[in-house]
């Protein structure tokens, strides 16, 4: 090996070596699709791909893609199969607290068309304990209460649907799962929000 090629390789090295500390040390959310999310369990990962959502036409008047890159999606209205939706504001979601029924998505979701992608450009892992909801602001925290087993976990609120009637939120699998509800299918439930920022630290 000559110099030409160790330098090389040694600029190589150091390059990777920076770019594994860089995302090591990243903690900061923001609703773009460019981030790297880094909150406990709630984390998502890094958007790599074109934004795709195959459910939503437009938000704001805007695509899916553009509203994620204007940083329009938190409580912008958007429409589903020709029907708008106007997402509450962020100081209504302050004392949001409803009874309903929750339903969850995983797999299935995640390989449509368009399914990988969260509504405010995230990556959806069926796994993290994430939810959609048709109007709190993107992103948020909520608390869900299993009514029937009295128990409850915080999920981050990062995607809209469930787009089914009679059902208030989906929950990824891996929140079914925590709260007891995976083979069932669907459960009565609380949502209260418990912090009206998805944001680390918060």
């Amino acid at each position: 090996m000559n110099n030409s090629e160790k330098g090389t390789m040694r600029i190589t090295v150091l390059t990777c070596t920076a770019l594994v500390f860089v995302l090591s040390s990243c903690s900061v959310v923001k609703t773009t699709g460019k981030a790297v999310y880094s909150v406990g369990e709630l984390a998502v990962g890094i958007v790599t791909a074109p934004f795709t959502h195959d459910e939503i036409e437009t938000i704001d008047g805007l695509t899916p893609e553009e509203a994620v890159r204007q940083g329009r999606v938190k409580n912008s209205p958007y429409v589903v199969h020709g029907k708008t939706y106007v997402p509450m504001s962020v100081e209504e979601a302050r004392n949001y607290r409803e009874t309903g029924i929750a339903s969850w998505y995983g797999e299935e979701t995640r390989k449509k068309k368009g399914g990988h992608m969260t509504a405010n450009g995230e990556m959806f892992h069926p796994d993290r304990l994430s939810a959609a909801h048709k109007y709190l602001p993107l992103p948020i925290n909520v608390r869900v209460t299993n009514l029937e087993t009295k128990q409850s976990i915080v999920v981050r609120v990062n995607d809209r649907g469930p787009f089914v009637r009679d059902r208030i939120i989906d929950l990824s699998a891996g929140a079914a799962k925590k709260l007891g509800f995976y083979e069932k299918g669907t459960v009565r439930v609380l949502v209260e929000v418990v912090s009206l920022t998805a944001d680390a630290g918060s």
